[in-house]
């Protein structure tokens, strides 16, 4: 067992971890290079207090005490990545941001409109313009250098966190707000700060609170880093902030 705490600078919502990076946190230490890992999180992430991080027989906990916020444990894939749309119409979904108009947690570390560079990752993925991409969003992004380790290559966690929002504005996040719940995830390689990458989200569907998407990061040439499937489930927005 070993103890972690979350830095209340990787929030989601302003109380709690942000999904992506605390469903990353979970699978690392039973993440081997690229292993696709589930991780589901049962409560809102505390931030700011330790946490007890322990793994068996290929299972990861992470407990406050006697509650599990989170576990993972070895996952699989049965549809296709969310698809590369390109440069271009990523770069034109970043402009087109939702997130700009209306976000439910502005203070988001993946994708909050309120945080700087440096500070926050600046996901900012918007509607895809192209009916090829139905119910796709997307963006260009280039991870700051503040996100680099010394070799300048990203931590898991914050790969987790940069494939997680985009999923939740592909499910129209900024009018019905909604919590990570569950991510399956791979990171296939390890991004690099100061490199331009695409992301995209795509929504699967509903079933109730329950809200499907896929996530993928791309190079530019398409070349697949990372993907992720998640379940989002509908919150009541009051709760959060």
């Amino acid at each position: 067992m070993t103890s972690t705490t979350i830095d209340p600078r990787y929030n989601g919502p302003d109380r709690s971890g942000n999904g992506g990076y605390v469903a990353g946190l979970v699978a690392r230490p039973i993440a081997s290079p690229g292993a696709v890992v589930t991780s589901t999180l049962r409560v809102p992430p505390p931030l700011g207090v330790p946490l007890a991080l322990t793994v068996d027989d290929g299972r990861a906990v992470l407990s406050d005490g006697a509650t599990v916020v989170g576990e993972a444990k070895a996952g699989a894939f049965d549809v296709d990545p969310a698809p590369f749309v390109g440069a271009t119409l990523a770069r034109k979904g970043y402009e087109a941001y939702e997130g700009r108009v209306e976000h439910p947690f502005p203070h988001c570390f993946t994708c909050g409109t309120a945080r700087a560079p440096g500070d926050g990752l600046l996901v900012f993925p918007g509607p895809v313009d192209d009916a090829a991409y139905p119910d796709t969003v997307a963006a260009t992004w280039t991870p700051h250098p503040a996100f680099g380790n010394t070799d300048g290559h990203l931590q898991p966690e914050v790969t987790w966190a940069a494939i997680d929002c985009p999923g939740g504005w592909s499910a129209h996040i900024d009018a019905t707000p909604m919590v990570l719940g569950r991510m399956t995830g791979q990171v296939v390689s390890t991004p690099a700060a100061d490199r331009e990458y695409v992301v995209v989200g795509a929504f699967r569907g509903a079933d109730g609170r329950k809200h499907r998407t896929g996530t993928a990061l791309y190079e530019a040439d398409g070349t697949l880093v990372a993907r992720a499937e998640q379940t989002w489930i509908a919150i009541d927005i009051g709760t959060f902030r």
